[in-house]
């Protein structure tokens, strides 16, 4: 049990629940000293560790379980979290910090058990955590995309439960490989799986929300649910075929309506889909080099995307502005930025010299060597998106363009000292691959230098620029919102939604006013029940004093509280009118008293009144079920 406390997830849970209660001036930095923590703890880790936890029925759970694949994922998501803590330092949200490190320790819980049911519970608390990124934008479109966020992660994770919940019924807790039996559970954590994966067209909760996150926060989110996934397909769908073609749309479809977009985090967000389809589909390959691939691609991608992220979000910091078209010249304005948005923008091209060309060209080659040739050209397309949209479009726009005279405001150090980390361990993966190859969990031989791969990446690249060049007055990126598969979501589905809410609330007002008529009926009853007779429900009064005001009354004053007949209403108001001079007369109730009938009997019609319409409600109710 204690050696729980040094499970790096956990350490990082404790880091941001730590420094929500910490005071403004030294909370950002309570997350670095935790994510660090958290990453020398994962780096002691040995292949082979095991730590179980009792649970119910005898069941031991896994929390970690420990070999080179969800090592070398532990080691990145590690990583990341004190990369992302060093750029959050400035931040003084305690939502904010409080949620990043609970999310990325979620994420290395979920990659570091062994069994199912940890599984669930660290891939709900990653879900639950970061939709407080979202909502932390604090916009009428943050509080939108996380609404959405949620509903779509629920949908998933109950689709991810209800699998698991067939796995452990039939005796399998350990986590393991089921891509050989297409059975409900295979589809079913196979569908909670892409949802978070992102594979179209499931895709559409990560394009609306990431865009609405804060700042800080979508550094987080851009580094693990997905990734998280990717691991998860690694691990359990190693192998499925149909996913190379999956991951081949995704790499495509994210390149292509990247090049149209305007948003710098929306267009960053669809790359997100493109660059982790290289990954679904070297899964899918399922060969010894495609799933290093994938794992090396994950690895890296988790580096120049944050990084991109971050640069992106500096931008936004210093400027205001995150629409690509409404900036320029910020080259000399933003000089050092300018060199870490190369860098990462190198590095998701696959750039020779960066971490993207090490692990990119991984994948490709094993879909050449396993037999997918079509599968191998249209990644390489993939790439050529990927260059034309961040490295032409993104770059020269933003940085290059027309200068429209943008004020920029100074930008918090630890900004710079993250985005100096990033850039580094880009550079560092990419010059020395061996850093990261000797990590990768199966055996293989593969060397990213040769020749041939190089010149064929450079002509690619330099191919692909030419259209840009020649076309460039017309490549500067309109601002309506690409809408993609999203428009089923925005249009139909939302007419379908508002039609089926305003029928239920029609519904719901219809039995609201026939129930509340009964109640009342009942109510009115059980207070005056000599109606049911004819006869009058008060006919006399002794104390009653002149009763000629009953000339003077407003019927309706009594009418809720008698049975409704004029004489008891006006019987009732007289004998009020009495008491109440007759009182007063005698001094026996100060002016500001106020008469109220039911004070003066006990609550039994009320009570009777409720008891008779619950059973009128539930006989009808069981008639209903009867029949």
């Amino acid at each position: 049990m204690n050696s729980l406390i040094f499970h790096p997830g956990l350490i990082l849970i404790a880091a941001g629940l730590t420094a929500a209660l910490f005071p403004k001036s030294i909370r950002g930095f309570v997350p670095v000293v935790g994510a660090a923590a958290a990453l020398v703890s994962m780096v002691s880790i040995d292949y082979g560790t095991e730590i179980g936890l009792s649970f119910i029925n005898g069941i031991t759970l896994a929390v970690i379980s420990a070999d080179s694949l969800n090592w070398v994922f532990g080691l990145i998501f590690s990583m990341m979290a004190f990369i992302g803590a060093v750029y959050s330092v400035h931040n003084k949200s305690a939502l904010e910090a409080a949620a990043s490190m609970i999310y990325a320790g979620g994420a290395l819980g979920v990659t570091l058990c062994g069994d199912w049911m940890t599984l669930i519970f660290f891939w709900e608390l990653m879900a639950a955590s970061s939709l407080f990124l979202i909502w932390a934008g604090r916009t009428e479109k943050s509080v939108k995309a996380g609404i959405r966020y949620l509903l779509v992660h629920m949908f998933g994770g109950n689709c991810l439960l209800i699998g698991i919940i067939f796995k452990v019924s039939a005796g399998d807790i350990l986590i393991q490989n089921i891509s050989q039996v297409h059975d409900a559970a295979f589809w079913l954590i196979l569908t909670g799986v892409a949802v978070n994966a992102a594979i179209p067209p499931l895709h559409g909760w990560l394009t609306d929300a990431y865009p609405e996150g804060t700042i800080t926060g979508s550094v987080f989110l851009s580094s693990f649910t997905t990734k998280v996934a990717v691991y998860c397909l690694i691990r359990i769908f190693a192998g499925t075929e149909f996913l190379v073609w999956v991951g081949v749309v995704m790499a495509v479809y994210g390149a292509v309506f990247a090049i149209i977009e305007n948003d710098m985090r929306r267009l960053l967000s669809y790359h997100i889909v493109s660059q982790v389809g290289f990954m679904v589909a070297g899964a899918g390959i399922g060969t010894a080099l495609a799933l290093n691939g994938a794992a090396a691609h994950a690895f890296s991608h988790i580096l120049y995307k944050s990084l991109l992220f971050m640069c992106a979000g500096t931008i936004m910091y210093a400027t205001g502005i995150r629409s690509i078209n409404k900036l320029g010249g910020l080259a000399k304005k933003m000089p050092f930025v300018l060199v870490c948005f190369t860098v990462a923008a190198f590095s998701i091209a696959g750039v020779p010299l960066f971490n993207g060309f090490i692990s990119k060209s991984i994948t490709i080659t094993a879909a050449c060597e396993a037999g997918y040739p079509l599968a191998e050209i249209l990644l390489q397309l993939a790439s050529v998106g990927t260059f034309l949209s961040i490295v032409m479009k993104m770059m020269y726009f933003v940085f290059f363009g027309k200068d429209k005279n943008i004020e920029v405001k100074p930008i918090p150090k630890n900004m710079y000292i993250a985005m100096g980390i990033g850039s580094v361990l880009c550079i560092l993966y990419g010059v020395f691959p061996g850093l990261l190859y000797r990590f990768l969990p199966y055996d293989f031989e593969y060397h990213p230098f040769t020749w041939d791969h190089i010149v064929q990446y450079v002509q690619l690249l330099a191919v692909s620029a030419v259209p840009f060049i020649m076309y460039i007055e017309h490549m500067e990126p309109h601002s309506r919102l690409s809408l993609d598969t999203d428009w089923f979501y925005r249009k139909p589905f939302a007419w379908i939604v508002r039609t089926v809410s305003s029928l239920c609330v029609t519904v719901q007002i219809g039995f609201g006013a026939f129930f509340r008529g009964i109640y009342d009926g009942v109510r009115r009853a059980a207070k005056n029940p000599l109606v049911f007779i004819g006869e009058h429900g008060v006919t006399e009064y002794k104390g009653a004093g002149d009763l000629e005001k009953t000339q003077n009354v407003r019927r309706e004053d009594f009418d809720d509280e008698f049975a409704g007949n004029d004489i008891d209403a006006e019987l009732a108001v007289a004998i009020a009118e009495a008491d109440k001079a007759q009182a007063f007369a005698t001094g026996e109730t100060e002016s500001n008293d106020v008469y109220d009938p039911d004070k003066e009997r006990e609550p039994v019609g009320d009570i009777m009144s409720v008891v008779v319409f619950t059973f009128i409600a539930a006989a009808a109710f069981i008639a209903a079920a009867v029949m």
